[in-house]
């Protein structure tokens, strides 16, 4: 009993002295808190890195905020597999990237209704069986960085009821917005999307029996998704049996980057229904589109390709079943395919007999599988030579290599004016989790599911494309000499480091973001490592609920710090960071370096800047 009596006392001096000589340790060192992710963060860097080079703020910024208590708290939920129960309260704590839940719905309303700066809202059963009348949503979600939106059976059953969506969610950073089951079994009407999701960063729009069943419905979309970047539409059962029901896509997707787009039984088994797709896609980068089913078992419809997909670069369309077992169906493709650079398009199972479908002025690298016999289909100045490079665009500068985003090594010159591309950071700010977080998380395809439930990911859902994608991204298999691997932690940033270069490391990047698309002069040049080939770890922002980066190691590179200089007055306005890959044979021939400079895989060397929040490791000097 008396030693028992002894023992909590000891245990309670020892604990203090011991936490005491941490708090001095912490305030001798860097005065921070010792408990707190940062200052673990502090510790572990002068454990793993030999050199005393100063700790660099941009990497230090990215460190998780959150106290020793809601560490503590979150790191035992993470066990206990029970963060989804606090998710907001550990996302705003720990400064994630995570969608709100939606608001209680708004089913109801008496006459003709505007929204203007509304956002987040949940709009299930709203219009349901309404007469007549006009909904607008003006400026909706303007600005705003993860809008969410539902609307779920909107406008069902209705007579005559008109919708219009202009200037919706423009400017926004990462969009997810639920169109189900909207305007079914209505009867006419009329739904405008004008200048929807402009300028967005990430969207993910989804139309899922959207006017099914409905009755002389007219849709239109107009300027949609212009001049966004790497998202996705889905078009799911979209205008099934329905009547007399025409839609329009005007400027869909034109000048965005890496947009997908899933037409799935478009148009199935309706009747008489008119769709029309002009300037679909154009002047885009890569943009993939499927049309699977799409009016299949229709009734007299007429479908038109106009301006689809010109001037893009590269692009991928597939056409499965499309049209197939139709009545008198019509489709024509005019000025179909004509990308910058040569895309992919593929038509398995297309139309049946009795149907009418025609190529004008078509692309090149066309798969036409079942086609040879079929009667009714005409080729008009179809381009079908693959030298046949269309001589008019060649010459012109495709806008999505930005001048200045690849250069050659020779550029690195005191005196070189050049183009600086947009290096400013476009993703949203997050923070790492501490190790002892993030350590307890799946990071897995094969845990899509958890962690799906985790960040409250509906399936299909922005967040839910944006867990597979990165995981998919994480899991690929390295490229030829690449060594690769995604860190959620600096922790795991040093491990991986340190694995590959030794522990003498430096992380560096460029200063800031000024001089962005703008000339700028080169100045003092410093090549890293006395300019020599030499091994580095590049890491890249990967897009997750927290920062994510995808760290990788190539072969033989140079790396360069240049001072640049505002070519006017000739005073410093940044201090920049440049790669310059010397091996590029493995690279694609239809990678945008080659579109930039010319010339092809292995041929040339490859330079370009690190952007805001990359960073390049390298041995130190």
């Amino acid at each position: 009993m008396h030693n028992l009596k002894l023992i909590g006392p000891l245990s309670v001096l020892f604990s203090f002295i011991y936490l005491f000589s941490l708090l001095k340790l912490g305030l001798a060192g860097d005065g921070e808190n010792p408990f707190t992710p940062r200052a673990y963060l502090i510790r572990y860097w002068k454990k793993e890195i030999s050199n005393e080079s100063p700790k660099p703020s941009f990497l230090l910024n990215k460190v998780s905020p959150l106290n020793a208590v809601e560490s503590a708290t979150f790191s035992k939920l993470a066990a206990q597999n029970s963060l989804s129960t606090h998710l907001p309260s550990f996302c705003s704590s720990a400064r994630l990237l995570c969608f709100p839940d939606l608001s209680p719905s708004l089913e109801k309303h008496e006459g003709n209704v505007k929204f203007a700066s509304y956002s987040n809202k949940n709009f299930t059963n709203y219009g349901t069986s309404r007469p007549g009348g006009v909904d607008s949503f003006k400026n909706y979600s303007d600005g705003d960085n993860l809008p969410v939106d539902s609307f779920r059976r909107y406008s069902r059953s209705s007579v005559g009821h008109g919708d219009k969506f202009d200037n919706y969610a423009p400017d926004s950073n990462v969009v997810d917005q639920s169109f189900h089951t909207y305007g079914t079994t209505s009867t006419g009407g009329t739904g405008e999307f004008k200048n929807y999701n402009k300028f967005v960063n990430v969207p993910n729009l989804k139309f899922t029996s959207y006017s099914a069943d409905s009755n002389g419905r007219k849709q239109s979309f107009s300027s949609y998704t212009e001049e966004t970047n790497a998202g996705s539409e889905s078009f799911a059962s979209y205008g099934s049996k329905g009547n007399g029901a025409a839609n329009g896509f005007n400027s869909y997707g034109k000048d965005s980057n890496v947009i997908g787009s899933n037409f799935n039984s478009y148009g199935e088994a309706a009747n008489g229904a008119n769709d029309k797709f002009t300037s679909y896609a154009s002047d885009g980068n890569n943009p993939q589109n499927n049309f699977k089913n799409y009016g299949a078992g229709g009734n007299a419809g007429v479908d038109i390709f106009s301006n689809y997909r010109d001037r893009a670069n590269v692009g991928d369309d597939s056409f499965q079943s499309y049209d197939k077992n139709s009545n008198t169906g019509k489709a024509n493709f005019l000025n179909y395919g004509q990308s910058f650079n040569e895309g992919t398009d593929k038509f398995s199972g297309y139309g049946s007999s009795g149907n009418s479908i025609g190529f004008k002025i078509y692309g090149v690298n066309t798969t036409f599988k079942d086609y040879a016999d079929k009667k009714g289909v005409t080729f008009t100045r179809y381009i079908n030579d693959t030298s046949a490079k269309l001589t008019t665009m060649a010459s012109t500068i495709n806008r999505w290599v930005e001048p200045g985003k690849f250069f050659r090594e020779k550029m690195l010159k005191t005196g070189t004016v050049m183009p600086m591309p947009d290096i400013r950071d476009k993703m949203p700010k997050r923070s790492f989790l501490p190790r002892v977080i993030s350590s307890k998380l799946p990071f897995s395809t094969s845990k899509l599911t958890q962690l799906k439930d985790i960040f409250h990911a509906s399936d299909n859902s922005s967040m839910a494309n944006i867990l597979a994608d990165t995981l998919t991204e994480c899991e690929r298999s390295p490229s030829p000499g690449e060594t690769k691997r995604c860190v959620g932690s600096v922790e795991d940033m040093i491990d991986f480091a340190t694995s590959v270069l030794g522990r003498n490391v430096v992380v560096r990047s460029t200063d800031s973001t000024f001089g962005s698309k703008q000339n700028v002069m080169i100045g003092n040049v410093k090549g890293i490592n006395g300019g020599r080939v030499t091994k580095s770890v590049s890491c890249h922002q990967s897009l997750y609920p927290y920062l994510v980066y995808y760290c990788h190691s190539v072969p033989k590179v140079r790396v360069y710090e240049a001072d640049l200089l505002d070519p006017k007055s000739k005073s410093k306005i940044n201090h920049g960071l440049a790669i310059c890959h010397v091996d590029t044979s493995h690279w694609s021939a239809g990678h945008g370096a080659f579109v930039a400079l010319g010339f092809g895989p292995g041929k040339i060397e490859v330079c370009h800047w690190i952007f805001e929040n990359d960073m390049n490791w390298a041995i130190a000097d």
